[in-house]
């Protein structure tokens, strides 16, 4: 009797295919995840600038022991690992570093975001009667869409340096007691042009102008013939409160931003809506992940919060400075292993997540989206091997071996993450501080948290995504790329 040939073995095959991962948490993981939103919503509520920002991280960094590494390289003392330190530039960036088991010479895990969101500035001479109303004029900060900042509360956030040197901090419109500030829009009545407006021309940038008060000085007590009489009377009031002249506007900063907290989205609270996600999602998950991660590294950790990303990277405080180098050059130093050669060195052999966040398929505007490449809400970090546009233009395009570690480590942390790009092809793109980084010959790539409504006033990002963002960045940085 002839023996029968068992059938072939068919492969095992699994596809893999991108789904919200809530049914993929623990009971731990969820408890933590609601306990981190909850922080980070209080932290986006309040840190409505890059200053602000700073100024919060470098708080909680103080509290968890860290030292200023400036000061620190006065007295020469030598750092040993574990040792926590922080330096900061111009009060906007910052970088907190743990120094680890292993030479510097072997690099750094670094993860890295910006602070800086689009918005509208105060320009110099910031402050002109019309009529009797007094306005602000404003100049808009990085990629707006201009018809979104009319007709809503706005506050207004800064410092002023007065004539003696006094710098004075400005915070107008977060409580439910302050008064809020309102670009007016034109009714539809009166707009008989409005259909035949793109979105792009709906509102020109000059008519970004801030309404800042209504009621002039009182003819009883002023001369009659005094002009600008409105701007006397809020000039009066910042004098009073503040001590500030107008002279002063010309060494301010003054940002314009939306008024009110980040609130929990949605009947099931599965999302939060705030300004500034982009990118202080990821800058503050860097942050706390390093701040939070215990014992002493095998690898230096570094979480960096950057400023002026959204403007090019440009000028002391953005990527395109020498304050990365700078500051590891320092290190070194008080590390006692300074040599050009070695910063190079531990420049060249780094690993860094820049961490940025990307745009969600919306099935609103499903015209603009690879449904197959961009990345979805709740369904975990999202992983972009390049960025850029069109034809990879502008992209540091991270090689596949990184990509491969990087997954590693998100896998066996058992991080939700997802693999994506940024829309179609020909339609757009975008850049980070990625390209920044890889000039130094360090591995890189973008790894942040997807939005909806990226750099509109009000963005939205799914609680599961940004609490991947902490928990992956944490693993990262605990790697020792062995």
């Amino acid at each position: 009797m002839a023996r029968k040939t068992p059938a072939p073995k068919k492969p095992s095959v699994t596809l893999w295919k991108r789904e919200q991962g809530w049914d993929r948490l623990s009971a731990k993981d969820e408890i933590a995840l609601e306990k981190y939103c909850s922080e980070y919503r209080e932290f986006l509520s309040q840190a409505k600038t890059e200053r602000l920002v700073h100024d919060h991280l470098l708080q909680l960094a103080v509290a968890a022991g860290y030292q200023d590494l400036d000061q620190l390289r006065q007295g020469q003392k030598k750092l040993k690992p574990g040792a926590k330190v922080y330096r900061s530039c111009g009060g906007k960036t910052l970088m907190l570093l743990k120094v680890g088991q292993k030479p510097l010479q072997e690099g750094l895990n670094l993860v890295g975001g910006h602070a800086d969101c689009p918005r509208l500035d105060a320009k110099p001479n910031p402050l002109y009667q019309d009529d009797d109303l007094l306005l602000l004029d404003t100049h808009y900060y990085g990629g707006i869409r201009k018809y979104q900042w009319v007709a809503m509360p706005l506050a207004l956030h800064g410092v002023v340096i007065l004539r003696n040197g006094k710098k004075v901090t400005l915070n107008i419109g977060e409580k439910p007691t302050d008064p809020v500030f309102v670009i007016t829009d034109l009714l539809p009545h009166l707009d008989k042009d409005a259909d035949k407006k793109t979105l792009a021309s709906g509102i020109d940038g000059e008519a970004l102008n801030v309404l800042m008060g209504s009621r002039p000085v009182s003819s009883k007590d002023d001369d009659k013939e005094i002009k600008d009489k409105t701007k006397l009377r809020i000039l009066r009031l910042l004098q009073e409160k503040y001590g500030i002249e107008e002279e002063d506007f010309c060494s301010a900063e003054l940002e314009i931003v939306p008024a009110g907290p980040a609130r929990d989205l949605g009947l099931d609270r599965s999302m939060l809506l705030g300004y500034g996600h982009d990118d202080r999602v990821c800058a503050y998950a860097a942050a706390r992940a390093l701040l939070d991660a215990p014992g002493i590294p095998a690898r230096t950790q570094a979480a960096l919060v950057c400023d002026k990303e959204e403007i090019g990277s440009y000028g002391a405080t953005g990527m395109d400075s020498t304050f990365l180098e700078n500051t590891v050059a320092e290190l070194l130093a008080l590390c006692g292993e300074y040599h050009d050669l070695w910063l190079r060195r531990a420049l060249e052999n780094s690993k860094m997540l820049s961490a940025d966040v990307t745009a969600l398929h919306d099935p609103d505007f499903a015209n603009v989206s690879s449904p197959n490449n961009m990345s979805k809400i709740n369904c975990g970090l999202a992983i972009t091997k390049y960025t850029g546009s069109r034809g990879k233009g502008g992209a540091s395009d991270a090689s596949a071996e990184f990509v491969y570690q990087v997954r590693k480590i998100f896998n066996d942390a058992k991080v939700l993450w997802q693999s994506c790009e940024l829309g179609r092809v020909d339609v757009g793109g975008g850049g980070t501080i990625s390209h920044y980084m890889a000039r130094y010959g360090m591995d890189v790539i973008d790894c942040g948290v997807g939005l909806l409504s990226m750099h509109a006033p009000w963005e939205v990002a799914g609680k599961l995504d940004i609490y991947m963002a902490y928990k992956g960045y944490m693993a990262f940085l605990q790697s020792a790329f062995d």
